[in-house]
C-alpha cells in the first residue's frame, strides 16, 4: 500500500476578499499561514514522513508547503515546482468578486463558472496584461499550453499527464509524496483517483490547509481517503468554500 498526501494552500488574500484568483499570484493571509502550520503539525504528530514534495509555481501554494515543512522540521526535503499543478485559470473573471458576480449574473451562473466540469469562464484577450504569456515564469511554455481560461476538464487535461508521467512513477518507486496545490488542481486529481463522475464533481469542495491522505493499492487505485484534523471544523471549512459563490 502507498500513501499520498494532498494539501490545498491556506487562505489567500483573495480567498479572504472572495475574488476569483486562478493564476494570479497572491499571498497567504495570517490565517492562511496558520492553516499551513497546522497542516504541518498534524502531519508531524501523525508520524508522516516524505521523500519529496511537489507544489505549483504560485506563491500561496509554495508558502503553504514551506510553512508545513518548517513545522515538520523537514525544510531539507527536495521541492519540485510545476506549473501543471497551478490553480485552474479563471479567465476574465480573475480578480472579480464572486458574490458581486452572483448578484450581477445569478448564483447559478457563478456556480457553473466555479464548479461545472466542462464550462470555462469568459477567456482573457491575448493582449490582456493578466494573460500568462506576459509572465516570465511561463516563458518556456508553448502558446497551446498557455491558457486564457480553463474549465475543470481542461485543468484535468494538464494535471493527469503530470500524474502519469511524473507523480505516479515516483509513488510506485516507493517515494512518499506531499503535494501542496490548489482547490481545482486537487479536485482534478481527486476526480481521477476516486473515479468521480462529471456530475458529482460539481459538489466537491476541498477545504484550505487540511491534509487529505490517500491510501493507494499497488496499481495506485484509491483504497480510501481521509482528512486529518477535527471533522466538524473540516466540514465548516468545506461549507465556507461552497458558499463563496452566493450573492451577498
Amino acid at each position: 500500500m502507498f500513501k499520498l498526501v494532498l494539501v490545498r494552500h491556506g487562505q489567500s488574500a483573495w480567498n479572504l476578499e472572495n475574488r476569483f484568483t486562478g493564476w494570479t499570484d497572491v499571498g497567504l493571509t495570517e490565517q492562511g499561514m496558520d492553516e499551513a502550520r497546522e497542516a504541518g503539525r498534524l502531519l508531524r504528530e501523525g508520524g508522516y514522513e516524505f521523500d519529496v514534495a511537489y507544489t505549483s509555481v504560485l506563491k500561496r501554494a509554495i508558502k503553504t508547503l514551506w510553512l508545513a515543512l518548517e513545522e515538520m522540521d523537514r525544510e531539507w526535503l527536495p521541492v519540485i515546482r510545476a506549473w501543471q499543478l497551478n490553480e485552474r485559470h479563471y479567465g476574465n473573471l480573475q480578480g472579480l468578486n464572486k458574490a458581486e458576480m452572483a448578484e450581477k449574473f445569478g448564483e447559478e451562473q457563478v456556480h457553473i463558472w466555479r464548479r461545472s466540469y466542462d464550462v470555462p469562464p469568459p477567456p482573457l484577450d491575448a493582449d490582456d496584461k493578466r494573460h500568462p504569456r506576459f509572465d516570465r515564469r511561463y516563458a518556456d511554455l508553448t502558446p497551446e499550453q498557455l491558457p486564457a481560461t480553463e474549465s475543470l476538464k481542461i485543468t484535468l487535461g494538464r494535471v493527469l499527464p503530470y500524474w502519469h508521467e511524473v507523480l505516479a512513477p515516483e509513488i510506485k518507486a516507493g517515494k512518499r509524496l506531499l503535494i501542496a496545490a490548489h482547490g481545482n488542481s486537487l479536485r482534478a486529481m481527486v476526480k481521477y483517483l476516486d473515479n468521480i463522475s462529471d456530475e458529482e464533481i460539481t459538489s466537491l469542495n476541498i477545504p484550505t490547509g487540511v491534509p487529505l491522505v490517500y491510501e493507494l493499492d499497488d496499481n495506485l487505485q484509491a483504497i480510501k481517503n481521509y482528512y486529518l484534523g477535527d471533522a466538524d471544523e473540516i466540514a465548516k471549512k468545506a461549507a465556507a468554500v461552497a458558499a463563496q459563490g452566493k450573492a451577498k
